[in-house]
Parts: structure tokens; sequence; C-alpha cells
């Protein structure tokens, strides 16, 4: 399998230093700042790739096992909510909230409830996450 790989360069203090970020594929790159992380400026931040990472993982996951258990789906929606909060330790990201939607013929709302459970539970990202960050998921047909 292979490595993925990322890298991300900081200029200047915390509050008023700039960084930019690029994935090793060249698919995405961009900017972030102590605004954009702290203060719900416009602009990206970690929080938010990590929340995409885990966004994309958990469709795949789920993908992967409504096809194995002979439901294969149209189409998966999922957004992902990371939520960074300061505790007395200092920041820490506290939470993922997954919402998923799909369209899959043939399945009801409890077996694909279950199905995305088991995405959510051994998808990569949330087995990194998993035992520090707090998960809740929400998984609906459409």
């Amino acid at each position: 399998m292979p490595t993925s790989s990322a890298s991300a360069v900081w200029k200047g203090g915390l509050k008023d230093g700039t960084g930019e970020f690029s994935a090793g594929s060249g698919a995405f790159a961009g900017a972030y700042s102590f605004p954009t992380r702290f203060e719900g400026a416009p602009g990206t931040n970690p929080e938010e790739l990590i929340a995409s990472a885990h966004a994309a993982c958990l469709s795949m996951a789920l993908a992967a096992g409504l096809e194995r258990g002979g439901t294969p789906p149209e189409s998966i929606t999922t957004t992902a909510h990371c939520s960074l909060e300061k505790l007395e330790e200092g920041f820490r990201i506290t939470r993922m909230r997954l919402v998923v939607q799909a369209r899959v013929p043939g399945m009801d709302a409890a077996a694909f409830q279950e199905a995305a459970e088991a995405a959510k539970n051994g998808c990569p990202v949330s087995n990194a996450l998993k035992g520090n960050v707090q998960f809740e998921l929400e998984a609906a047909l459409f």
C-alpha cells in the first residue's frame, strides 16, 4: 500500500503568522492562519482537512461494505463536522459528527444504519481517531 504525504510551512508567530499546506500528490493546497483556525475567518484549517479525510474515508468504507453485502450504492454523501475545543490542558479535537446520506436501492433504513455504523467503526481514519475523539453518526437513505 502506498504511503501518502502532505507538507505545511508556517511563517511568523502564532497570531500574526500564516501557513500553507499541500498534498504530496499536488491534488490540493491552501493557506491557513490563526483567524481561519480559531476565529471562524474564511479559509481552511487543520480540523477542516481532518473532517474532509474522515468524510471521504467513511464514504469509501460504506460503499465497500454495501457492495460486499450485495447492495451497491448509487451515491453516498458524507459530511463531517470536526469540533476543536479549548480544555484545561489546551486545545483538542473532541468530537467528529458524521452525517451520511445515501441512495441504496433495495435497502431499508435499519440495514443502512447498521452498514453505516460498521463503516464508521472500520474506516482507517476512524481507527486513527478512536480513543481520542467522540464520534456521532447520523445516517439516512434518500
